[in-house]
């Protein structure tokens, strides 16, 4: 089987993948670039596959490369690389977290329950890896692997990354009573039961976290929306300045002149 890797480099991360007469297969978009004897190729989906697809969040293409060399995934990035071994079990993955795996895994869509898939925040469809190789998926920190005896396991949010099939998903309220979970501050729990395992991110990576605090920074709140900087629309589209500067002219020119036709009659 091939061989997967994390690699860092400048703080960024991305993936060596190392092949010897094999194959493997990846998300659309995730090559970074290879070298050595290796072709790749990309085939249209079945119809099946294609809503599989769909419903999933995935990529409906997944090419494949096959022969002999290095393979390198990414995109680089701040987040997490994560190299999971199957033998042969069925995991569920976040919705986009698929990258790349074994020739021999099969990606596919996993159904929720309407309510928890909707309320829970991980959507009514998550993708389904199964079989035996090789899967490496991407997360936005850190992960932290939970193994599950029989027990409950309540998460507040949806950075659980990945769990194995078998376990028990559901979403319920934060206590027992409507008004106690929205006192609580909590709402709703994501909760996993059974015997399996887990992966969380609580934590995302520290360059991942200042660009959402950043990027959220700029976000309008309490419904009102930030008012532009002018200085910062002129550059952004100075063609479009002008032309609305010629339009507010010609409009008060004309206003001038019906003014004074009127005071001349």
């Amino acid at each position: 089987m091939a061989h997967f890797e994390v690699i860092e480099h400048e703080g960024q991360k991305f993936i060596r993948c190392v092949i010897n007469n094999e194959a493997v297969r990846a998300e659309s978009g995730a090559l970074h670039y290879y070298r050595g004897n290796i072709e790749m190729k990309s085939q249209a989906p079945s119809a099946g596959g294609l809503l599989k697809a769909f419903v999933s969040g995935e990529s409906a293409f997944k090419p494949t490369y096959t022969g002999s060399g290095e393979i390198y995934f990414g995109p680089p990035m701040f987040g997490e690389y994560v190299v999971l071994p199957l033998n042969g079990e069925e995991w569920i993955l976040d919705q986009g977290a698929y990258v790349c795996s074994d020739i021999g895994i099969e990606v596919s869509a996993k159904r929720n329950k309407a309510i928890t898939g909707l309320a829970g925040g991980e959507g009514l469809f998550q993708t389904s890896v199964k079989g035996q190789g090789t899967v490496v998926m991407k997360a936005p920190g850190k992960v932290q692997r939970i193994d599950m005896q029989g027990e409950r396991l309540a998460v507040d949010g949806s950075f659980a990354v990945a769990r194995s099939a078998n376990l028990n998903y559901s979403v319920r309220k934060a206590t027992k009573s409507l008004i106690g979970s929205m006192t609580s501050g909590e709402g709703w729990l994501n909760v996993f039961e059974g015997q399996g395992t887990v992966l969380l991110a609580p934590v995302p990576n520290l360059y991942m976290s200042l660009v959402s605090t950043i990027a959220s920074s700029m976000i309008p709140t309490h419904g009102q929306a930030k008012q532009p900087n002018p200085l910062s629309l002129v550059a952004a589209n100075p063609m479009g300045c002008v032309i609305a500067i010629a339009v507010f002219v010609l409009l008060g020119i004309c206003g001038v002149g019906a003014w004074i036709v009127q005071s001349v009659m």
